[in-house]
């Protein structure tokens, strides 16, 4: 009697992790191009990225209940400004990322993002302090699918860098980003 219990048990669960294992998210990954412009407190540092980037299930990654439509993302970006002066930056994030399936139609899918990360950059403005400095980042995207193929995507993100107070001098750096990539 114990034997068929534990048989038709384990049967069960076998049974029940097939099933979890096909309904899950796939694990993707994507390339991207970033432009960007700062804003405040100077305008005139422009600068282009390309990023790689893997994206998850949210509730994989984090072991707890998370709503159907959020995943997690993590980026590494490398690039330079182009202007005044060319200088290098590189950095790395994670961003939670919410597709907006109620408005959601069979060729894109909207989303909002936000994140954190950690970011070098070989320029600074007057009272920055570091050149190491934290990386917040929100913004709005969505996926654009053309055909059967993997879909592209598109966002719109307000970046701030500083060193969250690490240094005396903590001028922090605010920008518009514009990242253009694709999923493969």
């Amino acid at each position: 009697m114990i034997s068929i219990f534990v048989t038709a048990s384990t049967g069960l669960d076998i049974a029940l992790a097939g099933d979890l294992l096909s309904d899950e998210i796939p694990t993707r990954y994507g390339m991207a191009g970033i432009c960007g412009k700062t804003f405040d407190p100077v305008g005139d540092i422009y600068y282009l990225q390309l990023a790689g980037l893997v994206m998850w299930d949210y509730d994989r990654v984090w072991r707890h209940w998370a709503p159907e439509a959020l995943r997690f993302k993590v980026e590494g970006t490398a690039g330079l400004t182009t202007s005044p002066k060319t200088r290098g930056m590189v950095s790395v994030g994670m961003l939670a990322v919410y597709y907006l399936d109620f408005i959601s139609r069979h060729r894109w899918s909207p989303y909002v993002e936000g994140g954190i990360g950690a970011i070098y950059t070989d320029f600074q403005v007057d009272g920055q302090g570091s050149r190491f400095n934290f990386n917040p980042q929100i913004g709005i995207g969505t996926e654009i699918r053309v055909g059967s193929g993997l879909p592209f995507f598109g966002a719109v993100r307000l970046s701030h860098i500083s060193n969250a107070g690490l240094h005396d001098d903590n001028r922090g750096v605010n920008s518009v980003v514009i990242m253009i990539g694709r999923f493969f």
